[in-house]
């Protein structure tokens, strides 16, 4: 099963992942913040407050949103 490691701020909607399968990269998520659980996240101070949810294995924010880690996984160049 993939999982997020770790994660970390980079800039705009841009976020440092590092997965299981021992792939690192930049994603750029911005085409992603679209719907009920995502339009509060284009707000760039709530955006950058997200974690790494030991029992999701993905980034996850206040809230309750997240994002697949296979998802990201795709996203990452």
């Amino acid at each position: 099963m993939l999982k997020v490691t770790d994660a970390s701020y980079v800039e705009g909607y841009k976020v440092f992942l590092a997965f299981s399968d021992g792939k690192t990269g930049v994603a750029d998520l911005k085409d992603v913040l679209w719907g009920e659980m995502f339009e509060p996240l284009k707000d760039l101070s709530k955006f950058k407050n997200f974690s790494v949810s030991p029992i999701f294995d993905t980034i996850c924010w206040e809230n309750g949103a997240d994002i697949a880690p296979e998802y990201l996984h795709d996203k990452v160049v």
